[in-house]
């Protein structure tokens, strides 16, 4: 009942590839923004300083939002043990499926993250606490956190306060680090690494040259540059 006469010829029909659509990515002066929004639109001074400190971690380490609300203060090496002082530029994370790797601190992420655990009044093991509340679930021997949902919620807020029109997120951060290293000629193989993939195939899915970068490779690599 099914063998219906078909005006056209399944076989005849072309379809059309459809060209694919690049995740966008923030110009760097404003994702420079959204990092540094947490110390003007906070009112109070912990939760810019704590804000602040998890946006720089998230644009110069690389790491998913998920690994960066897990970090806990053992994972940092601290000058004498004292749980203040910074002493290595580099976070040792097991990150997803258990893969672990090291992530690296800028200079001024290495700042902001010991500004906001000198004044820290807590004895918390988490990286990240939430200022309110925490009385009271230390009580039960839960180790307290800021949620993911919480941050992205925040950066939502601070990309809208701002007039950021591009979509902007956590992961969008996460995407900008590998795009903005490979704009500026870091190895994919390296990036990688980095953000802790398993495949490269992964990564350069991540890693959407700009068109700017494209055209400067071309001018500068192609066998033909040269006048003739």
């Amino acid at each position: 009942e099914y063998d219906y006469v078909t005006p056209i010829a399944p076989d005849s029909i072309k379809l059309i590839k459809t060209e694919k659509k690049e995740s966008q990515v923030a110009e760097l002066s404003e994702l420079i923004k959204l990092i540094e929004a947490p110390t003007t639109l906070e009112k109070l001074p912990i939760v810019g300083l704590r804000n602040r400190a998890m946006l720089e971690l998230l644009f110069s380490t690389g790491m998913r939002i998920s690994e960066l609300c897990n970090l806990n203060k053992e994972q940092l090496m601290f000058t004498n043990n004292d749980g203040k002082h910074i002493e290595s530029g580099k976070i040792y994370i097991l990150g997803k499926g258990k893969k672990q790797r090291f992530v690296y601190l800028t200079h001024r992420a290495k700042t902001h993250l010991q500004e906001y655990l000198e004044a820290r009044k807590d004895d918390l093991p988490a990286l990240f606490v939430p200022t309110r509340g925490t009385r009271a679930i230390r009580m039960t021997g839960k180790i307290v956190r800021v949620s993911t949902n919480y941050l992205q919620m925040k950066i939502v807020e601070y990309r809208r306060r701002l007039g950021i029109i591009v979509p902007t997120s956590a992961h969008s951060l996460r995407h900008g680090f590998a795009t903005y290293l490979a704009e500026s000629g870091a190895n994919s193989a390296a990036i990688q690494v980095l953000l802790g993939h398993e495949s490269l195939a992964t990564t350069t899915r991540y890693v959407h040259a700009s068109d700017k970068f494209a055209e400067s490779t071309h001018t500068q690599f192609h066998p033909l540059k040269e006048d003739v």
